[in-house]
């Protein structure tokens, strides 16, 4: 999720515990929903330190305990915070990290709440990490709270924190329950992989598998509710390294260019990814593509030739169309 998308969630949850009368210990909260992702300002030293990489230690119980075990002796001495029980905002912090942690688990992009101990992660594939629905939701949610402060009454501003309240809890039901709806339909037809899209109506089921020779993928388009689902599409091909020498089939050719695709693209490795080679002329057209839902239409990949008589390769990576399917 994005950092106000955190805050905003902490705050609302923050609200739910303390009630209108405890504004500085919502504010804590909020505060310590944000703070995780100031583990980005840390990449100098990830280079040398890994766990203090993005979604690192700063993204787990420990790292937001000791966010807050700190936090609650310095926030009394921030503007508009009062001098209150350091317990309490203790307990307010820790609420606000924990938050941080299960939406960015409720997401497609993991955490592993319980390092160093254990690199087991959390993903539930319900959202995607930066959602444009969530988005709009913030700003608005921002706009609102800041044209009633001061200017309304309390009652008011307490009516329209429990409507915002409402609908977050409506929108995160709406993506479990899609989810758990997507992931079931997933399992009946063999796929073994849920991906979100922002609407969430529409998701990616996937099954991928690889070894050391081989890579394959099946996967197709899923839209909730559909009367006429979407083709399936599979491929697999072998992990060949690249050699010179005639190349005689589409097949050949993307069997001769994933491992140098692969390479270029650490996206691509990363992801579910896919590929197509067309003929053209002396050579084939390739290209190898991200298939998680991506944004206007473009997708993450890399695409080229690769000679037909010779074997040579011309890639490059980059945001590529997304192709039909």
């Amino acid at each position: 999720m994005d950092l106000f998308t955190h805050v905003i969630f902490a705050y609302l949850l923050s609200f739910i515990i303390w009630g209108p009368a405890a504004p500085s210990y919502i504010a804590a909260g909020a505060l310590a929903g944000g703070l995780p992702d100031g583990d980005i300002l840390l990449f100098p030293l990830a280079r040398r330190f890994p766990a203090l990489e993005h979604r690192g230690i700063v993204h787990s119980v420990l790292g937001v305990t000791v966010i807050a075990a700190v936090g609650c002796f310095l926030v009394p001495y921030l503007p508009y915070f009062t001098h209150a029980s350091t317990v309490l905002y203790f307990v307010a912090m820790e609420v606000g990290g924990l938050s941080h942690l299960l939406l960015d688990g409720f997401t497609n992009f993991a955490v592993t709440p319980l390092a160093p101990f254990s690199r087991r992660q959390l993903r539930l594939d319900a959202d995607v990490a930066v959602s444009l629905v969530t988005l709009v939701l913030t700003v608005g949610t921002l706009v609102v709270l800041i044209e009633e402060h001061g200017t309304v009454a309390l009652s008011t501003w307490i009516v329209t924190v429990w409507i915002l309240v409402a609908v977050y809890g409506a929108y995160l039901l709406v993506r479990g329950t899609a989810r758990w709806r997507a992931g079931r339909i997933a399992r009946r037809e063999g796929f073994t992989e849920v991906a979100p899209s922002t609407n969430p109506w529409r998701w990616l089921i996937v099954r991928e598998e690889q070894d050391a020779e081989h890579y394959q993928i099946r996967f197709r388009r899923l839209t909730l509710g559909e009367r006429h689902p979407s083709p399936e599409q599979y491929l697999r091909v072998a992990k060949l390294a690249p050699r010179p020498g005639p190349v005689a089939t589409p097949q050949e050719a993307l069997d001769r260019t994933y491992v140098s695709a692969v390479t270029l693209s650490g996206w691509l490795g990363e992801m579910f990814h896919f590929g197509r080679a067309v003929e053209r002329g002396g050579v084939y057209d390739v290209a190898w593509y991200v298939v998680e839902p991506m944004a206007f239409g473009r997708t993450f990949g890399v695409r080229g030739t690769i000679n037909r008589t010779t074997g040579a390769l011309e890639l490059r990576r980059g945001f590529l169309p997304i192709p039909s399917e």
